[in-house]
Parts: structure tokens; C-alpha cells; sequence
């Protein structure tokens, strides 16, 4: 009923449109004569007005037929753009054309500008009729929402500014305003983009926000890079505006340009760099038709390894963790996006050796990830046996495992806190590279490490803590006023992590080139701005002090590593430090031994092994 209801109300719309437009036809008819003399009714010959009517069916007929092939009838005028506006322009000289051509071949005469003064008659009425609604609705809204609505500045005047200002407009969804728009181009300062003025240039946004009370700028600049992107937030988040961007260029070209496109400005458009790129079909090559395996799989890291991994068709995706409930989120996120996924999910802990050589012999993997450590610094200060169980001792049950069960190649995910650490997390990670590199030399399989410093959003990172602080009201804490990270997205340090498994050949440490390193004062300051606050005024800042193990900056090669290119700009391969191999065996078995007892002295005995290890640091 409800569907009747509907086709017999768009029936009698269209009707009535055929109707209006045929009495436009009449109307502008004899307005054409009018406006050809000058507005004197009385100075129209009578003749004149006879030949105009004299043959109106025809024209009224086959004008119906033009303004129906131009779709005339049949368009959304609530969303009615420019094709539309063109079409009845086109219609509108048709039909003017069929006049003259009745009246010629007729052996009639009239005025030649009456043809002109027609076909504008009649686009004027048309168009009157199409548009007039949506005006009204524009009225209306704006004086219904005026006191509530956001005012909105716009960043980019090009394609992706004029949909979104348009969509604003026209939206009686949007309860938003647009006020201004900025654009660095000089050539369209001054002019007008749907009714409202460009303004000024990215330098001009705080005198603008001021001016027009601004509650929120959208950047509509989609296909600039991200250095641009970059210094355009930073001049923007200083107004303590709310912020919002086009994610790509993609949505532009895919007609996607909208509100609900917009996503928050976040932490990683303030690091100014282009996003990470990787040789894929590579990868595919590499990872497609065969059982990978990773350990880990529930955290940060391990189940974004999980991820780009069953995008490149494995055989068998097999994932290993301690614990169950990221890891069970993991399973369903991948169940539900690859049906057709052989995916197996295991809980086990790394530490048990009878468990790995199980799952190592039922599944036997080609690749292993090796993802599953304890990575907390502070944590591990307080709890240095733990570390050394589980990151030392559990990265050589896999890696014995994966040599006993022929593995093709074992990929180990370290961190720049290995080089010259302060902390056992980090001196663990050291150990856990000489395993690799000295099983490499013994082994059938394929043994490398991939180094690689912080993951914006990952479990542990600042970020998330940030966020939280900032969200109670804060204060944001902050160890040291001049400490510096490196900083990476987790996609794009796994793709890279991905891609160094193809280039390993055995035994390299490869180091992942994480960009410049980002002053963590700095990102809080940026989070505090882009949440809407002023850092210090609203949420403050305050510094608590290095933590146990923490330094101030972190590196990502030592000395004696040296530094050897890839194919990939971004990944480097730090050369194995030549070691005493039995010696360093002996010693990973006494500390085995000697960890189990719970001793208060672990960190003297990984420091024999790593003698860079600097406790007091």
C-alpha cells in the first residue's frame, strides 16, 4: 500500500511539471513578444500574437518530447547540480529551434529576437519550477537552525571542497554552515564556490576562526602530500577547532566526497611523512600457497602480522597466544572477513617446549613470525625473571622447534631497545637476536630479525594513555621534556616487517627506517589540541621523570652493525656482530637453569651475555 501510495504521489508530481511546462510554453510565447516591444502590450501588432499561438500544440508536443529525453521529468531536483541546469538550457534552445522552424515552414513571419526572448522565457520559468523547491528548503532551514548550526571552514576550494560545501548546502541532514573557505591559490582569492566567498590562504585561518566564530575546519585537499598536510594542521589545530579530513584521493575519483567520508584528524597526519609503501606482489609471491604461522597473534603487532598475511591467500594461517581474549577477537575478525580461510587458533604458551615441537609437528609451517614477547619496560624492570622466561627462553624453544620441524624461514620481531640497552626488556631482545643469528648458522632454516622502534596505537604506546588522560580532564603525563621516539603506524611496520621476510636470506638483523624521531612532548601537546583543549590552560602537562630502564632517545644500530641497503629505501640490514656461538650456548643454558629459582641478581647475568647491557644508564 505504502509503495502505491508513493508511485501515484511521483505520478502526479510529474504530472504536474508537464502541465506547468506546457502553460510556460504559452506564457513565454507571448512574454517574448512583450519583452520585443518594450513592454507595450498595446505595440504588439495582433498578427504577431495569432502566428505565436497559431500552431502552439505542435510546439507544446514536440517540446514535451525534448524535456523528456533531457530527463526532464524523471530527476531528483532536491540534489539537482549542474547537468540538470545544462539540460533544460539545452531544452529550452530546442524548443526556441522548433518554433522557428513551425513558423518558417508555415511561410510566417515574426520578429527575430523573438526567438531569443522565447527560449529565455522559457528556461527562466523551468528552472523556476525545479529550483524554486530547493530554495525554499535552504530558506527555511537556515532560519530554523540558525542559531544552532556549526560554522564551518573549509581548507581547498578544488573539487573535493566545491562537493563537500555543496552537500553542506543542500543537506537538510546537515546541521552545519559553511562560513568561509581557504585556498594557497592566489588565482581564485576572491571568488565564490556555491555562494560563499575564498577568503584568504592557509596563513589566513586564525584571523579567519576568530572572525567567524569557526567551530570546525574539514580539510578538502585529498590528493596533497603529507608534508603539506602536515603544516596546514599544524597552523589549524592552534584554533582549537574541531578537525576533520578526506581520507584520500580514492574518494574523489570514486565520486565518495562527503560528510560521511570526513574522519577526526589523528596523531599520525601530524608526522608529516608520505605513508609507508610496499612491493606486494612480492609479498604475495612469498607468503600465497603456504602455512604461516604466528606466534603472538592476539597483540598489537602479531594480529596486524595476521591480517595482511590472510589478505595474500596463505595455505594455512596458524596463530599462537597465551591470551584468549584478543586473541578470540582476532579469530572472529578474520572468520567473518575470510570465510575461506583455513585458519587455526591455538592457545599455548612459548615457554612450553612440548607444546611448540606438538604444534610445530602437526602443522609444520613454512614461515614463522615470531611476534610473542613481554614488551612492557617498566613492567619487565619489575619483573626481570619474567622477562628472561619468556622472551629469552621462549624465543629458543621456537626457534629449536623450528629447526627440528624444517621451517622454510623464521622471521623475529625485535625493537630498537636492543641496541645498547637500559632494560632487561630490551637486553632480552638482544639475546633473543644472538639466538637467531647463531641458529641461522646451524640450522636448514632461514633465521632473521626485524628491528623496528614504536607503533602509533599499539598496546603500551603513549597514545592510547594520552587519550585516556585527556579524556578524564587530565593531566597528561610525560617522563622528560626532551625525550624523543621513533615513530611508525603497526600497518605500516608489518607490511615492512612483511616485505623484509622476502629479502631475508639468512642471518641479517634488518632495520626498519622509522623516519624522523617525534619529540613525545609534542605529541601530547598535538592530541590535547586536535581533542579541542589548549595544552596547559585546559589539560596540563606534567612531568613524572624517566622511568626504570627508560633513555631519552632510542637507536637503531650499534656500532659494530654497519648499515647495508635493500631494494626498499626504508629497509636496512645491520650486519651480524661476529660472536663466540658455544659460548654464548653454554651460557643461555646456565641462565635457564638459573632463572627458574626466582634469583634477585638475573640482570648481572644477562649482562655477561650482553655486555652493552647498561642497568644503570
Amino acid at each position: 500500500m505504502r509503495i502505491l501510495i508513493e508511485r501515484n504521489r511521483l505520478l502526479l508530481k510529474k504530472t504536474g511539471l508537464v502541465v506547468y511546462d506546457m502553460f510556460a510554453i504559452v506564457i513565454s510565447s507571448l512574454f517574448a513578444l512583450l519583452l520585443r516591444f518594450e513592454g507595450n502590450y498595446d505595440a504588439i501588432p495582433q498578427e504577431y500574437i495569432d502566428r505565436s499561438l497559431q500552431y502552439i500544440v505542435i510546439v507544446m508536443f514536440v517540446t514535451f518530447i525534448i524535456f523528456y529525453v533531457l530527463r526532464l521529468y524523471g530527476s531528483l531536483w532536491s540534489y539537482a547540480g549542474a547537468t540538470e541546469l545544462m539540460n533544460i538550457v539545452i531544452g529550452s534552445v530546442m524548443s526556441a529551434g522548433v518554433q522557428m522552424t513551425v513558423i518558417v515552414l508555415m511561410d510566417m513571419r515574426m520578429p527575430r529576437s523573438y526567438y531569443v526572448f522565447y527560449g529565455m522565457s522559457l528556461f527562466a520559468m523551468v528552472a523556476v519550477s525545479r529550483y524554486s523547491y530547493r530554495a525554499v528548503r535552504t530558506i527555511l532551514k537556515r532560519q530554523k537552525h540558525a542559531d544552532s548550526r556549526t560554522n564551518v571552514l573549509i581548507v581547498g576550494a578544488g573539487g573535493a571542497g566545491n562537493m563537500l560545501v555543496r552537500e553542506i548546502t543542500n543537506s537538510s541532514h546537515i546541521n552545519k554552515r559553511v562560513v568561509c573557505i581557504v585556498d594557497d591559490s592566489r588565482a581564485k582569492q576572491g571568488s565564490y564556490l556555491h555562494g560563499v566567498k575564498i577568503m584568504g590562504t592557509r596563513s589566513d585561518i586564525p584571523r579567519l576562526v576568530r572572525k567567524y566564530r569557526v567551530d570546525e575546519i574539514m580539510l578538502a585537499i585529498p590528493s596533497a602530500p603529507a608534508k603539506e598536510i602536515k603544516d596546514i594542521l599544524d597552523i589549524c589545530k592552534e584554533t582549537g577547532c574541531d578537525l576533520k579530513r578526506l581520507p584520500g584521493m580514492y574518494q574523489l575519483v570514486n565520486g565518495e566526497v562527503g560528510i560521511s567520508t570526513l574522519k577526526e584528524v589523528d596523531v599520525n597526519d601530524l608526522l608529516g611523512r608520505e605513508p609507508v609503501e610496499v612491493d606486494l606482489s612480492s609479498i604475495l609471491d612469498y607468503v600465497a600457497g603456504k602455512t604461516i604461522l604466528v606466534t603472538g597473534g592476539g597483540g598489537s603487532i602479531g594480529s596486524e602480522i595476521c591480517r595482511q598475511v590472510a589478505e595474500h591467500n596463505p595455505r594455512r594461517l596458524v596463530i599462537v597466544d597465551i591470551y584468549e581474549n584478543t586473541t578470540y577477537d582476532v579469530q572472529n575478525e578474520l572468520k567473518n572477513k575470510y570465510p575461506y580461510l583455513d585458519l587455526v587458533v591455538l592457545i599455548a604458551s612459548v615457554r612450553n617446549t612440548k607444546r611448540m615441537d606438538m604444534i610445530f609437528e602437526k602443522y609444520r609451517p613454512d614461515i614463522v613470525y615470531h611476534a610473542a614477547a613481554h614488551k612492557h619496560v617498566p613492567l619487565m624492570e619489575d619483573s626481570p625473571n619474567e622477562a628472561v622466561k619468556n622472551n629469552v627462553l621462549g624465543t629458543l624453544k621456537v626457534v629449536k622447534a623450528a629447526d627440528r620441524w624444517k621451517v622454510r624461514r623464521f622471521v623475529m620481531i625485535s625493537t630498537d631497545k636492543a641496541v645498547n640497552p637500559t632494560n632487561i626488556m630490551g637486553a632480552t631482545k638482544r639475546i633473543c637476536e644472538m639466538i637467531v643469528q647463531t641458529f641461522n648458522n646451524r640450522s636448514e632454516t632461514e633465521f632473521v630479525s626485524v628491528r623496528f622502534g614504536n607503533v602509533l596505537g599499539s598496546n603500551g604506546s603513549v597514545i592510547p594513555l594520552f587519550k585516556k588522560q585527556i579524556a578524564q580532564g587530565g593531566p597528561v603525563t610525560v617522563t622528560h621534556p626532551d625525550i624523543i621516539r621513533y615513530f611508525m603506524t603497526i600497518s605500516e611496520a608489518v607490511s615492512l616487517v612483511l616485505q623484509a621476510g622476502v629479502y631475508a636470506q639468512g642471518g641479517e638483523i634488518f632495520v626498519l627506517d622509522m623516519g624522523e624521531p617525534v619529540k613525545i612532548v609534542d605529541l601530547a601537546r598535538n592530541l590535547i589540541l586536535l581533542s579541542g583543549h589548549k595544552p596547559e590552560e585546559d589539560i596540563p602537562i606534567v612531568y613524572t621523570g624517566l622511568r626504570p630502564g627508560e633513555k631519552l632517545y632510542e637507536e637503531m644500530l650499534m656500532a659494530e652493525e654497519g648499515l647495508k641497503d635493500t631494494e626498499n629505501k626504508l629497509i636496512h640490514i645491520g650486519m651480524p656482530i661476529k660472536m663466540d656461538e658455544e659460548k654464548f650456548l653454554m651460557q643461555l643454558e646456565n641462565l635457564a637453569d638459573y632463572v627458574v629459582g626466582e634469583p634477585e641478581d638475573i640482570r648481572k647475568w644477562v649482562q655477561e651475555i650482553v655486555p652493552t647491557y647498561q642497568p644503570n644508564a
